[in-house]
């Protein structure tokens, strides 16, 4: 068994195989994932799991260059850009319109949903290396 926090088989493996620039995108219940583009649904019911857990167990294996969030998060719901930027200290924050990200969602290698119910809880997690 693994000794790390992030034990869904299917993430671990994806975060494995992403190399440099690869997007990861973890969203909020309601982000419309492109018919094309992998998807990982976790969302269990309202709030379960939430979009800071999920994306702070994703943190434990992946190396992250950039993140791209939506300008609204910042408008809208500042606590989770706070969180964001809590979780991901120095890292270049670039901000888009929310349409610009559902459209850089098609280029991802997944999405991944949660059961989060705050509105713009999305992220775009850009791959980096550790070397």
């Amino acid at each position: 068994m693994k000794k790390l926090p992030l034990l869904h088989s299917e993430i671990s493996g994806l975060v494995a195989s992403l190399g440099h620039n690869d997007m990861l995108v973890v969203g909020d219940a309601g982000l419309p994932i492109p018919a094309q583009t992998k998807r990982i649904d976790l969302a269990l019911t309202k709030g379960v799991p939430g979009f800071i857990e999920t994306v702070s167990t994703i943190l434990t294996e992946m190396q992250v260059e950039r993140i791209i969030l939506a300008e609204e998060t910042g408008r809208v719901s500042p606590q989770i850009q706070a969180e964001i930027e809590r979780l991901l200290p120095g890292t270049p924050i670039e901000t888009v319109s929310h349409d610009q990200l559902k459209e850089l969602s098609h280029s991802a290698r997944a999405v991944i949903r949660t059961g989060e119910f705050t509105p713009y809880a999305n992220i775009i997690l850009v791959s980096g290396v550790v070397f």
